[in-house]
């Protein structure tokens, strides 16, 4: 490996990294050819992983495992977003559905997302699941799938940005709907309030950028205090259902043909709160000692978000109170009835839903940084259209930052729609749920092909040892039904409006995504296992 520095704390490089086939200059895979000052490059180990990456360090290593368990957990808002989605568990099995169904994901997820853990401590890089599919794949699959892979999971995270700025938004607007009953819901304010808030989480991800980790720290008290607020005036205040109608009577208020059928389309709430905890490793460039880092700090996002999921659905269980009525709420959104219900005042409501509310916010902030990152390293990588426009990275700044506004120009794009129908922006976050189950599904399918017939696996410093292969094909098994139903509506008979089309924009996104393969893609794609150097370990 060849290279010229000058003696500045910001230099520029060039070098050449050589592989079985092929000489790749280094400013191929990074355009700006900037390293940060030694005191942002982690570790000795982190150097080491960088360099058998085949990676240049060009991103700050400011996050440690504190900050990540806090971006993992408010990116994830597991008990928030159990709330914001509670109406649709209610109508397809019902609380029973959502006690059950959740204990059912808790164990499933966990599974996924030990497998995703173990893989981030073998190759800690931002590229995540496209990365591993390219080192783990079959070597005559490795380019397509990895290329694949990369667009679905850059897919998810977009559409997971759009999801939570439009939850945010339209929340917004039931708690004016709950104090101004002359206020008239209207979609556009909706699709301004989008704006607002991703505007918002650019503005912390790029001024704000060097205090993102101490701002995670912050949030995560924020997730973890909003929690016991909330939780503790519900069970003094609400009226209490019985144990047998609250885990033990199933609904179905969908119109399917069995109660059976309607549980398995309602288990995508506790399925959709539970999604998402690789935002870690897609952060993995700017962590400390990432090797260790991310695979610990996923395990207790999942461990502690898991924990108060599972506790804010019981106490849904219980403290739900007249079905009818909260479904009928004029705020669009149930739980801000539960919360009246139970304390029969506007102002205590308005405290907890504002809880919510800046949670919530928070959220948008790390999926910004996520969004970003991923789309980064996919441009690095020759993944995408404008590539070598997109993978800068601010020479000042630290940060890729055309990946971030081009997170915010497509959130602000697409939000649009919302104005000519709700259903179809509702059908972006059932693309967001399928988009990353369906990249975890191949990258485990992959780690499981290169345990039995492929080489042994690269070291790590978080293995799940001989229980690995087990780990992964119950993860494929659980994910196998769940990736089924999650195109599936929520209610028949089945109208335009009511059409669930995320199947439509998931196999849009891979159609289009071949078609780009084949005409430049093929030619421009580098797969991450070309400059890979596993003989250096």
């Amino acid at each position: 490996m060849d290279s010229k520095m000058d003696t500045k704390d910001e230099q520029v490089v060039s070098y050449v990294i050589n592989d079985d086939a092929n000489t790749l200059p280094m400013d191929t895979l990074d355009p700006t050819g900037v390293i940060v000052k030694p005191k942002w490059q982690g570790t000795p180990q982190d150097k080491r992983d960088m360099e058998v990456l085949g990676r240049h360090q060009v991103l700050r290593r400011n996050f440690k495992f504190l900050s990540m368990l806090g971006f993992g957990s408010t990116l994830i808002c597991t008990w928030e977003i159990l709330l914001s989605y509670i109406e649709f568990v209610s109508t397809n099995g019902g609380t029973a559905m959502l006690f059950w169904g959740y204990l059912v994901v808790l164990v499933g997820v966990w599974c996924v997302y030990a497998s995703l853990s173990e893989m981030s401590s073998m190759a800690p890089t931002a590229g995540g699941q496209y990365h591993w599919v390219s080192e783990f794949a079959p070597p005559q699959h490795q380019k397509f799938l990895s290329y694949i892979v990369g667009w679905v999971c850059m897919t998810g995270w977009q559409a997971g940005l759009l999801s939570v700025s439009f939850l945010v938004g339209t929340i917004i607007q039931g708690l004016i709907v709950l104090n101004d009953a002359t206020y008239t819901f209207e979609r556009w304010h909706g699709t301004l309030l989008v704006w607002a808030v991703v505007s918002f989480s650019v503005i912390f991800n790029t001024y704000l950028a060097r205090r993102l980790p101490a701002i995670e720290g912050i949030v995560l008290t924020i997730h973890v205090m909003g929690f016991f607020a909330i939780v503790v005036p519900l069970w003094v205040l609400s009226p209490r259902a019985t144990s047998q109608d609250a885990l033990l009577t199933f609904t179905n208020a969908g119109g399917w043909p069995s109660t059976g059928l309607s549980s398995m389309i309602g288990i995508l709430t506790p399925m959709g709160s539970l999604l998402g905890f690789d935002c870690c490793v897609h952060m993995a460039e700017e962590v400390e000692d990432s090797g260790r880092t991310l695979p610990c700090s996923i395990m207790w996002s999942v461990y502690l978000n898991g924990t108060m999921g599972f506790i804010m659905a019981i106490t849904m269980c219980y403290c739900l109170g007249d079905l009818n009525s909260v479904l009928e709420t004029p705020t669009g959104y149930p739980f801000i009835q539960v919360f009246y219900n139970a304390t029969q005042s506007n102002a205590a409501t308005n405290v907890m839903v504002t809880i919510i509310i800046i949670t919530l916010a928070a959220c948008c902030v790390s999926l910004v940084a996520t969004c970003s990152r991923q789309l980064w390293s996919f441009a690095r990588d020759k993944g995408v259209p404008f590539s070598d426009w997109l993978a800068f990275v601010s020479p000042t700044m630290h940060i890729p930052l055309r990946a971030i506004l081009v997170s915010l120009c497509v959130t602000c794009i697409v939000s649009l729609i919302n104005i000519g129908s709700s259903s179809a922006l509702n059908a972006i976050v059932s693309l967001g749920v399928v988009a990353l189950l369906s990249s975890y599904y191949i990258t485990i399918a992959c780690l499981i092909w290169r345990r039995i017939y492929g080489d042994v696996l690269p070291p790590r410093r978080w293995s799940l040892g001989k229980h690995g292969l087990a780990v992964n094909i119950v993860s494929l098994i659980f994910m196998t039904p769940i990736l089924f139903f999650a195109f599936w509506p929520a209610a028949t008979p089945v109208e335009p409006s009511t059409m669930n089309w995320s199947v439509v924009m998931f196999f849009g996104v891979v159609i289009w995504s071949l078609i780009y393969y084949f005409i430049w893609g093929k030619r421009s794609y580098i797969g991450p296992v070309r400059v890979v150097k596993r003989d250096m370990e």
